[in-house]
Formats: structure tokens, sequence, C-alpha cells
């Protein structure tokens, strides 16, 4: 039933838009071209921030910040191995998927840490990279509120995840 939604969704749009009179054909190339537009205005953003974020990870910064943040998320209850995790996903979501992926294969998805990390990929936002898409179509060169805000939430995210797992587990 499932694989028929799709063809009957896109079935009722066209014969609504025949109905209203709309040349539906012409409206569909127009809204493609406008895609086309927004994804050549955000697609250099998008290129600099995955090759940056592969550059950090690659080279092992992301390894060396988890060593020395290490100390100040202990007192926390949180897992070190988590700790790559935390300062991943705010700027990729694959990133930090791939990483939630190699905890839960380590330490096993019902452990601590294999939770720890399942909620806070679903708790947190890839905030810095959304921030940058959409600032780079906008063409925002300021983003002196936002940034600061949307890291604040992704910390609150993690910390409450944090605290939601030792909870309940």
């Amino acid at each position: 039933m499932s694989s028929y939604i799709l063809p009957l969704a896109m079935g009722a749009i066209v014969v609504y838009g025949l109905r209203r009179g709309v040349d539906v054909f012409s409206a569909l190339r127009a809204g493609a071209l406008k895609g086309l537009s927004v994804c050549r205005e955000i697609f250099p953003t998008v290129l600099v921030m995955l090759t940056l974020m592969a550059m950090l990870r690659a080279a092992g910064v992301v390894d060396v910040l988890s060593r020395w943040l290490a100390p100040v998320i202990a007192p926390l209850g949180i897992p070190p191995d988590c700790l790559p995790l935390m300062l991943l996903r705010p700027f990729s979501g694959s990133g930090a998927l791939s990483l939630g992926s190699e905890v839960m294969k380590a330490a096993g998805p019902d452990s601590l840490s294999g939770r720890m990390a399942a909620v806070m990929l679903g708790a947190s936002e890839t905030s810095v990279y959304t921030l940058a898409i959409y600032g780079g179509y906008l063409g925002l060169k300021d983003t002196r509120y936002a940034l600061p805000a949307a890291l604040i939430s992704d910390a609150a995210a993690f910390i409450t995840a944090g605290i939601a797992v030792r909870l309940f587990m």
C-alpha cells in the first residue's frame, strides 16, 4: 500500500491543477528552475563546510579536542566515546551519524554509550550546517546572535540527553 502513496499524491496534484486550469507542466518546470537556482547558490557553502569537516576529522583535530574536553564532560556522566559525536553533530549530520554508528558498534546499542549516542543524534540538530545553508542562500553576512544560540541549544540537547539516558536506563 505504501508504494502507491507517492504516485497517487502526484496524480492527485496533477488532476487538481488541471481542474483549476493551471498549466501543470509549466508550473513544474518553473519550480524545478527555482530549485536549481537555490542549489547553485547554496552549493559552494555546502562544499566548503563538508570539506572543512572532513579535513578536521582526517587531521585528528576532533580526537584531540575530545581528549581535552573529556574531563569537562565527566561530571555530567557523558561517556568519553560520545564526545566526538557532540563535537561533530552541529556541523555534519552524516559525519555524526557515522560516529554514532561507530559508538554503537564498539559499545553495543544497549550500552550507556550506545543509548546516549542515539538520544544525542535525535535530540540535536546540525545547527551550524543549517545556519550556513540559510545564511548562504539569504546572503547573510552577520550571524552574531544565531550562531551562539544554535550552539547553546545543541549543548543543552547533549546535556539533557545525558541526564535523560542516565535517569531511564
